[in-house]
């Protein structure tokens, strides 16, 4: 039986509501979306024309556009902590953990983007900061394993030394101002670089 309610819904947010996946197809369009523009040109409006759903079903899930890339900014670091995570499960190399963080920046362009601009986000948000925490626990042991190679073992320096490496290896490769030869992998290469810094 149709209820006024659901009557009064557009047929495309009827059947997401009823398959219990609008707010995943609201964050699939919204990182499409940021991969073809960015971030900042991101607007509910465009989100629910991509989605095919009514104006108001983006905002009704998420509030704003700060509260939807927050949601992809979730999302985005609760990946990015599987694959770390998978990379030490599976190999206990930190030049591992180094080029999944690499593959992870190439192949989620979308969240990458938004994770590391906290001004796009709400930063109050606790579920932000829960998988924010997941993933740096990942870059920690990569750092604890770096500094028992030193001499003053400084946990500190050696967590941004790695994450400074890794993280501006992505960044130039996203922007294309990185000069790799034409036929080189960005992952083969990654995986030299962060073996030197390891060293």
């Amino acid at each position: 039986m149709t209820t006024p309610a659901s009557a009064s819904r557009p047929a495309a947010d009827r059947q997401s509501y009823h398959h219990g996946g609008l707010r995943r197809a609201l964050l699939t369009a919204a990182v499409e979306a940021i991969e073809e523009s960015g971030a900042t040109a991101v607007s509910l409006r465009d989100l629910a024309r991509r989605a095919g759903v009514s104006h108001a079903a983006p905002a009704h899930h998420f509030g704003d556009k700060a509260g939807l890339l927050t949601a992809v900014a979730v999302e985005g670091f609760d990946l990015f902590a599987d694959a770390l995570n998978a990379a030490w499960e599976r190999t206990g190399d930190f030049a591992e953990v180094g080029v999944a963080y690499v593959r992870f920046g190439l192949t989620h362009r979308g969240h990458f983007e938004v994770m590391f601009q906290p001004a796009l986000c709400r930063t109050d948000s606790a579920d932000l900061t829960a998988a924010r925490a997941r993933a740096a626990k990942s870059l920690r042991d990569g750092a604890a394993l770096l500094a028992a190679r030193t001499e003053d073992g400084d946990h500190q320096i050696a967590m941004m030394a790695a994450w400074s490496l890794v993280h501006g290896f992505t960044a130039l490769q996203l922007s294309n101002t990185l000069p790799l030869p034409p036929t080189a992998d960005p992952e083969s290469v990654a995986r030299q670089v962060t073996r030197f810094l390891a060293q």
